[in-house]
């Protein structure tokens, strides 16, 4: 405490001083970012979804379990040998099958949901995988390189966005030998689907990093490091690609529930994986000649690719709204 004398001769105690304001603390452009897709209610709830989904396709076996079913264990005492339905209606839902089961065969739908679920998000997330691994190499090429190395990546974009990829995929497909590449059956067709989609769709990931590549080469910072002699590689690498990790996680889920739909519209059209590997558009394409009769079989696959996709775009539209500078959440 400081002691001070007054005019008149006295010594009184001064105010102790003002306490010291308290350091601004840094925030990086992740913690910014979360702070802001916290508040978004729809965005999170879109994110637990996508969640539960992956967690319910990795955990596919003890899920079916608690049901006592596998989805290829066949239930023919189920359906009705007159009448080709279910006993009971509604798919033949009861305390073992919670969803039914299908025809012909009676096996459980929840377990070929659950398994089918596998398929889908597995064939969507490594063809996602390998497009943005493509897109962002080639659109930071041709984004930090410009001149003719930009000239002839943005042509070789523009071929593969006009080419027709779904008569391209069902052309491919319908073609394929019983084995090949050391694969075989569903196998060899899953690999094909991963590279037939994800080869044709990185140009969409590789526009959006080329622009934004442009956009940064120019910046102080990245100036700076040339200055410092840091070579191109080095420059893409520890200056460039932070930079552009946010707008690729928002194409990347932005990416996953497209790539579902294509999956989902080839198994539906009979180009995807085989029976008896569930396929939710295998599904819906075998519910066709039921679903006047009994809508279990076409809503149960319809309403989990439509969950599917619906929450991968919550969530997507959420983190593009959480990154973006000029956003007021």
């Amino acid at each position: 405490m400081t002691i001070t004398r007054e005019s008149d001769g006295t010594f009184l105690p001064a105010a102790d001083a003002a306490p010291a304001s308290p350091a601004i603390e840094g925030r990086s452009l992740g913690r910014i970012a979360w702070n802001r897709l916290k508040k978004d209610r729809v965005a999170m709830a879109g994110g637990f979804v996508v969640i539960l989904l992956v967690l319910a396709a990795v955990l596919a076996g003890p899920l079916s379990s608690l049901s006592g079913n596998d989805p290829d264990s066949l239930h023919n005492k189920l359906i009705d040998p007159n009448y080709q339905i279910p006993y009971g209606g509604m798919g033949g839902i009861s305390g073992r099958h919670w969803l039914g089961v299908d025809l012909p065969n009676g096996r459980d739908i929840f377990s070929r949901i659950l398994y089918g679920a596998r398929v889908s998000l597995g064939i969507a997330g490594v063809s996602t995988l390998v497009a943005i691994v493509i897109g962002v190499l080639l659109g930071v090429t041709a984004g930090y390189f410009g001149g003719w190395i930009d000239a002839i990546i943005s042509r070789v974009m523009d071929v593969f966005l006009a080419f027709p990829l779904l008569l391209f995929a069902i052309a491919i497909i319908g073609v394929l030998p019983d084995n090949a590449f050391g694969l075989t059956g569903n196998g060899l067709r899953f690999g094909v689907l991963v590279v037939v989609i994800g080869f044709f769709s990185w140009p969409y990931i590789g526009r959006i990093v080329r622009g934004q590549t442009i956009a940064l080469r120019e910046r102080e910072f990245i100036a700076a490091a040339r200055s410092l002699g840091a070579r191109p590689g080095r420059i893409i690498v520890r200056e460039l690609l932070p930079n552009l990790l946010a707008p690729i996680l928002v194409y990347a889920t932005l990416l996953i529930p497209a790539n579902i739909l294509f999956e989902a519209g080839l198994s539906f059209l009979g180009v995807g994986v085989k029976d008896p590997t569930p396929s939710w558009g295998a599904m819906i394409n075998s519910a066709i000649g039921t679903f006047q009769i009994d809508p279990e079989y076409l809503i149960v696959p319809g309403t989990a690719i439509f969950i599917t996709v619906l929450a991968f775009n919550l969530l997507g539209d959420g983190l593009r709204d959480a990154f973006d500078p000029k956003g007021s959440r």
